[in-house]
């Protein structure tokens, strides 16, 4: 499958548009895809919250309800809220700055790092290829952090002055919880902590970074920050807007507006996760609503397999009565699926599982 070296029509930065009355016709979805389109759960309901410090106490009661609590979250939601998981407070607010800034430089600033579908790397305002596809009410920002290979910071924005070296911390240590996290994983599907990450390539794993900018909407009801879709990759380590809700989780053929917990991530599983569990863990399609009154930003670090690595479910989780419901592929592979075609629901795994 041959990658686009450039997009099918000219670009044009959401940014730009947020001062108008009326949004263009590109972003206005079809009727069943709009917000109003399928009841809202009542505003009461909200994903998991689960305290991660339980699992490092020494109090083996409290680490076994931790890591229950952490499973059923993952096979009854695919989502759900993280507290005290040993990413620094005071950095998170300060990635969420310096990017808010890089957002409101001038045009020619942002114009001087813009991507293209061959990579997807910089600034960019959509997803997928199809000339004339209804879009996102979005800019955003993608870089590589793993890996090393593809680190390379001439890419990164060079203002504010502070963001490269905020980038490579925050990184740093979401990196690390990341690791926490796939030993969790492994273990409640009863396996040895390390074979998660071992499928993903051990420490050679890929990780990037997608900093979301969702600009105030005149017609929010019309249009989609992102539509819905479940992510490709492995695991999503999210950084929501600790101000101004927007996330969507579907539970239930209905849509649950996440309602952030103060400095808390917002995790879900990726399609790779659910390949490698053999549906145990499941990924759950979400998608980002937007309003009038204030924009919106979020960073959505990704957790990913090395991209060349053949993805399957694990031999101990395959048995008789439940055969492989997926054949190998690469995440390189996979993964282009959503930078052809965009956002489109959990059409790609559900197409994948093989015929029994």
């Amino acid at each position: 499958m041959n990658r686009p070296l450039d997009w099918p029509e000219p670009i044009v930065r959401v940014q730009s548009l947020s001062d108008t009355n009326v949004i263009p016709d590109r972003y206005i979805k079809p009727p069943p895809e709009r917000p109003s389109f399928i009841p809202t759960i009542n505003a009461d309901i909200n994903i998991p919250l689960i305290d991660f410090s339980g699992l490092f106490t020494g109090d083996e009661a409290l680490r076994a309800t931790t890591l229950s609590q952490i499973s059923e979250a993952c096979r009854e939601w695919g989502f759900f809220q993280v507290v005290n998981h040993g990413v620094k407070p005071e950095l998170m607010d300060s990635a969420c700055e310096a990017w808010r800034q890089f957002f409101h430089q001038p045009m020619e600033v942002k114009q001087a790092y813009a991507n293209s579908p061959a990579t997807y790397e910089g600034y960019g305002s959509r997803l997928g290829v199809v000339k004339g596809a209804v879009l996102d009410w979005s800019d955003y920002y993608y870089l590589h952090y793993l890996p090393c290979s593809l680190r390379d910071h001439k890419k990164w924005p060079a203002l504010p002055t502070s963001l490269r070296e905020v980038i490579d911390e925050y990184s740093r240590q979401v990196v690390k919880f990341g690791g926490e996290l796939m030993k969790v994983l492994a273990i409640n599907l009863g396996l040895a902590e390390d074979k998660l990450q071992n499928a993903f390539g051990g420490e050679d794993i890929g990780a990037c970074l997608r900093v979301n900018f969702y600009p105030r909407c005149p017609q929010p009801s019309l249009a989609l920050g992102l539509s819905s879709h479940s992510d490709p990759g492995g695991m999503t380590i999210l950084l929501p807007d600790q101000h101004v809700p927007g996330l969507q989780v579907r539970k239930d053929q209905s849509w649950i507006t996440v309602k952030p917990a103060p400095h808390a991530f917002i995790v879900n599983i990726g399609d790779q996760i659910q390949v490698l569990s053999n549906t145990i863990y499941k990924s759950v399609e979400h998608r980002v609503i937007v309003n009038s009154n204030m924009e919106r930003v979020s960073l959505a670090f990704f957790y990913n397999p090395k991209s060349d690595l053949p993805i399957e479910p694990v031999r101990e989780l395959v048995t008789p009565e439940k055969p492989a419901l997926y054949s190998p592929m690469t995440f390189d592979e996979y993964r282009r699926f959503i930078r052809l075609r965009g956002p489109r629901g959990k059409s790609q795994v559900e197409s994948l599982t093989s015929p029994r």
